[in-house]
């Protein structure tokens, strides 16, 4: 567990603060009884499907450009979102950047690959060798879609791996057997950065005493069972 919760507050962005709250606002962030799809019995849930409008999507992607601007200081040439929930972040974060004068390019990948019209896998901008790729996704619990979609991009191109952004880390081990979190350990596997708009002591630290004495009661408990450190 990480210092103070001030501690962390003090050193978030407002974006970040604003993206707490925006999470709250529209259902994604919610405290209860949930069962993640590892099986895990949590106190809290963030479920992204529940975004549902075009200012939601529009809210969202600049969130995560946001962030790809703080914390990918060397860039990148394209985004690329693993099917399916990366599709609609990958263009929402495209629009984003588009708002603010800057053109970047994105491509996704299709589940089964297109046998006519221009066939293949991926839709958007073509890879090339040498492209620095940005991949862009929900929530990694596991890392199973990224271990799958680093084998596609480097099938298409001589791609390197500009990085891994998410909307959330939950800070907490991707198996019962492993200390790391799912993005330490894609980091280390795939030598990228991976990074979040929000860490889990982020939310917590800026909820402060939004947030129940039983909620915060049963998220530490999880904690001490599931948590590990937050990614670098």
């Amino acid at each position: 567990m990480a210092p103070g919760s001030g501690d962390y507050d003090s050193a978030m962005h407002d974006f970040q603060r604003r993206f707490v709250d925006f999470m709250l606002e529209v259902g994604v962030l919610r405290f209860g009884d949930f069962t993640t799809k590892s099986g895990r019995k949590t106190p809290y849930f963030v479920n992204t499907g529940l975004y549902r409008t075009g200012s939601q999507l529009a809210t969202l992607g600049r969130a995560y450009a946001d962030a790809i601007d703080a914390s990918f200081p060397d860039g990148f040439d394209v985004l690329f979102g693993p099917a399916y929930k990366g599709i609609p972040l990958v263009v929402a974060v495209s629009m984003a950047f588009a708002e603010r004068g800057r053109e970047v390019a994105f491509c996704f990948n299709r589940k089964e690959a297109k046998d006519h019209g221009e066939g293949g896998v991926l839709v958007g901008r073509p890879l090339a060798d040498g492209d620095r790729v940005l991949i862009v996704e929900d929530v990694t619990t596991a890392g199973t879609s990224i271990r799958e979609t680093v084998p596609i991009l480097r099938a298409a191109a001589d791609v390197r791996l500009a990085g891994l952004v998410v909307s959330v880390d939950r800070m907490e081990r991707s198996s019962e057997a492993s200390t790391r979190t799912a993005l330490g350990e894609l980091a280390d596997e795939f030598e990228m950065p991976t990074k979040a708009i929000v860490t889990l002591d982020e939310i917590l630290a800026h909820l402060g005493d939004r947030l129940s004495d039983d909620d915060r009661s049963r998220i530490d408990g999880y904690r001490a069972r599931y948590g590990a450190v937050a990614s670098a």
